[in-house]
């Protein structure tokens, strides 16, 4: 019996392996069960992975197979390492279950395995290392470091919920709510409202209003005599009975995979159901291709949210970022986010020489700079860049502030609280047929000054689908656009159904300029919006702050009656200190909230706009 078994097993093995080696070089194949991993055990793989990954360094062309099954990680025996991660809490060391360091060459092949975390950990880890792909498998928790509750009643005074604690284990202490399991613990920081049916979250339930209102906090808890849960609090806003909240109770202090310094990193058919902070987080890192991940809720386990935060997460990247047939869905953050990291300058010691600061606390301790990098100054009033230098030596004091040599004198019109941006860290992004579901805040951001195309996606994000910003004084995110087509895509109802942070618009360019006026120099330019479809249900479609060049053409504007007009703003197009714009050949519903255009800081002449519109 045990060798009829075995035989099926190394026959499918070799079946899958001959699938996914078709047409390639062959590999120099290393079984993680050769090292003591052992699937549906329970029984922690980490030191057999580190074992497998040494075997790996000896071969020529390795390949790391998972048999099927579940694989169980604890951080016990995980790598402790101390990484500064962008975005992301400042609590180390990090503890890294698959530590992938200094490899050339490394594909990493789920065949289908379940990968499952438990406690703070950082599923995998990839740091200085080149040509490497991960494919076919999947990411979770048993127990996750979000939970979620039914809601069963409300009334003036409570709200009663259910929670399942076999899944959410948590206990009542001075009267709030606390989750803990494995090493961990945490009290209730965020509240989001899920549907029950439509998985959509609430309409207006974002971060404004807030899904309970203004003061939730200071609610108490008791357990009824059912299991029941009964928050005491007179809670302005009442989430529906039969809704899900999700409740956030815990810090973002590890990605669920973290690239930094690499290159040529591929990821394909990689579906993460839960992570602590961050989903994908790279930086300092140049050609990156992620092909079907999934970023989504573990609708087995019944869950409504899948990562803490960001989906994928791009900070002072560099070369090619290609995104295609992904999806996100449950996320309480941006499922994509790419920028670079504008920072201060503090003092001038010398005609060559700059002290400088990180001034966002989770972009903190990086190598922001090395020899031979290209900057730029900008003006902190205007975004204006003021001039160029190259670097000849990065200096690092804390994990806070450097210091930066130029090859030449620093221009005397930079001054202290200036900022700057490496351009030698700028990636080019393509994202196409990508499916963008319900998350908390927006869909996708990008602050690149390299070509950007967004193409053939869908959105339902309940905040702005798209946001474009910049700025040198509040998140310290980084740069100008000055290339981006947007084309092609649909925009679902549910955009922009809440507030949260620049969300002006379904597509909302928002530089944080704190100096606007008819002088101010503009910030992006080259902005093409052409051949989407818009199902608009509320007045705000396009809200853009200092572009030059901006065209939205060809677009299908279609009134969608799902949800009533809410938004502040009662203009379809809202543009501010922008210059060359086209609004033309878009086909517009006659039941269309607004069709209007809104503009200062500019002259009527600056747009070219189609008759039915008005302004």
């Amino acid at each position: 019996m045990h060798r009829y078994l075995n035989g099926i097993f190394i026959l499918t093995a070799m079946l899958l392996l001959g699938q996914y080696t078709q047409g390639a070089a062959a590999y120099d194949t290393v079984y993680v069960t050769s090292f003591g991993a052992r699937a549906n055990s329970r029984a922690d793989a980490v030191n057999a992975m580190k074992a497998a990954l040494e075997a790996c360094r000896q071969k020529e062309n390795p390949l790391l197979f998972f048999p099927a099954g579940r694989y169980d990680f604890w951080p016990q025996h995980a790598v402790e390492k101390v990484y500064y991660e962008s975005n992301t809490s400042d609590i180390n060391p990090k503890f890294n279950a698959i530590m992938i360091e200094g490899f050339k060459k490394l594909v990493i092949e789920g065949a289908g395995a379940e990968l499952v975390y438990h406690g703070r950990i950082q599923p995998f880890t990839i740091e200085r290392s080149s040509h490497v792909t991960l494919r076919n498998f999947s990411i979770d928790w048993d127990y996750p470091l979000t939970a979620q509750a039914s809601v069963l009643d409300t009334n003036a005074s409570y709200i009663d919920v259910r929670i399942d604690t076999a899944q959410y284990p948590c206990t009542i202490v001075n009267g709030q709510l606390q989750f803990a399991a494995e090493g961990w613990s945490g009290k209730i920081t965020g509240v989001m409202e899920y549907e029950k049916g439509t998985r959509l979250i609430a309409y207006r339930t974002g971060d404004d209003p807030s899904a309970l209102g203004p003061g939730w906090r200071g609610y108490k808890a008791t357990v009824m005599d059912n299991g029941v849960v009964r928050l005491l609090y007179p809670f302005k806003r009442k989430p529906s009975p039969g809704n899900i909240l999700v409740l956030r109770h815990n810090a973002r202090d590890h990605a669920m995979i973290f690239v930094t310094h690499s290159d040529h990193i591929d990821m394909e058919n990689v579906t993460g159901y839960h992570c602590a902070g961050l989903g994908i987080l790279s930086q300092y890192t140049e050609e990156l291709s992620f092909k079907n991940i999934s970023i989504i809720p573990n609708t087995k386990k019944d869950r409504y949210f899948s990562g803490h935060d960001d989906g994928l997460h791009f900070s002072n990247c560099r070369g090619n970022i290609r995104i295609d047939s992904c999806r996100f869905g449950g996320l309480m953050d941006d499922p994509i986010n790419v920028h670079g990291t504008y920072v201060r300058i503090i003092a001038k010691p010398a005609k060559n020489r700059l002290l400088c600061r990180f001034m966002e606390p989770m972009s903190v301790g990086m190598e922001w700079a090395e020899a031979g990098d290209d900057i730029t100054f900008i003006d902190h009033h205007s975004l204006a860049t003021t001039g160029k230098a190259k670097v000849t030596a990065f200096r690092k004091i804390n994990t806070t502030d450097f210091e930066l040599t130029f090859s030449g004198e620093i221009p005397a019109h930079v001054n202290e609280k200036d900022g700057l941006e490496n351009m030698s860290w700028t990636p080019a992004v393509t994202v196409r047929h990508s499916v963008f579901e319900s998350c908390r805040a927006r869909g996708l951001l990008v602050t690149t000054p390299k070509k950007v195309i967004i193409e053939n996606n869908s959105f339902a994000s309940s905040g702005s689908a798209i946001l474009v910003a910049g700025d040198v004084n509040s998140w310290y995110e980084s740069g100008a656009v000055t290339d981006l087509l947007i084309k092609g895509n649909t925009f679902l109802a549910p955009c922009n159904t809440s507030d949260y942070q620049f969300t002006e618009a379904v597509i909302s360019i928002y530089p944080e300029i704190p100096v606007m006026n008819d002088h101010t120099p503009l910030y992006h330019k080259n902005i093409r919006i052409e051949g989407n479809r818009f199902h608009v249900f509320d007045y705000p479609i396009l809200f853009a702050q200092s572009v030059n060049g901006l065209q939205f053409t060809g677009n299908d504007l279609i009134r969608s009656y799902d949800y009533k007009p809410y938004h502040t703003r009662k203009a379809a197009f809202y543009l501010s200190g922008c210059r060359n714009v086209r609004i033309e050949k878009n086909k517009v519903a006659a039941d269309l909230p607004g069709k209007n255009v809104e503009f200062k800081f500019m002259e009527k002449k600056e747009i070219q706009c189609q008759e039915e519109l008005v302004f």
